[in-house]
């Protein structure tokens, strides 16, 4: 399940599930009055906002970096879910792709941007020649990044304390399996195929809606 942090004044924080709730958000029978279930980490209803912030960012239930990875403040932190309140994170995008491949995903809040920050300090993957809008291109950033991911040692602190182990890296690339089976092959099917792989039909839609040159959220 998705989770939330209850804030000050009853005020609920997602931790996990912005995506999520965003596509509910944006449905045309949706809205901010649907309804969902959600899980509570935590009831600091009783803080001020000075300590809430600092057991929040004690506990890992706040991400304060923006897309490009430099340091905000809880208030520029958007109030609420929906597409207007997304900035285009190239990096977290790359990631979602590489779940199952690189990487478990679900392991801690933020999994994928501690991942991102790996990407941007390390220099281990070279992203210099990736076209987000070619599907052999992406396929290629993807193997890049998730074959880095699993030769990494288990306990290799990847960002924010947290170790490759911690952050869901698997023992093998594709779980030991070859690129023409598993996630991998998987992903690589292209939209004509009779089962396309998520990668085929993100591009597709950002073809078909105008979006060529953004990134694939």
């Amino acid at each position: 399940m998705k989770t939330v942090v209850i804030g000050p004044g009853g005020k609920l924080y997602l931790t996990d599930g912005h995506h999520t709730l965003t596509s509910f958000y944006e449905l045309a029978d949706g809205g901010a009055n649907l309804h969902v279930r959600l899980r509570v980490l935590g009831n600091l209803s009783g803080m001020g906002q000075p300590q809430f912030w600092d057991t929040m960012q004690q506990n890992g239930w706040t991400y304060l970096k923006d897309a490009d990875g430099d340091a905000i403040t809880p208030k520029q932190l958007p109030s609420s879910v929906g597409l207007d309140n997304f900035e285009d994170d190239r990096l977290r995008s790359l990631l979602y792709f590489g779940r199952d491949i690189g990487y478990t995903a679900g392991s801690v809040p933020f999994q994928e941007f501690y991942w991102a920050d790996w990407v941007r300090d390390s220099g281990v993957v070279d992203l210099t020649g990736w076209e987000r809008d070619d599907s052999a291109s992406y396929l290629d950033a993807i193997e890049q990044l998730t074959r880095a991911q699993t030769a990494l040692p288990k306990d290799a602190v990847i960002a924010g304390g947290h170790t490759a182990g911690e952050l869901g890296a698997l023992d093998a690339w594709n779980d030991g399996k070859a690129a023409s089976s598993g996630e991998f092959a998987k992903l690589s099917k292209p939209y004509e195929d009779a089962k396309p792989g998520k990668l085929a039909y993100a591009l597709e839609f950002k073809q078909l809606n105008g979006l060529v040159g953004s990134t694939v959220r």
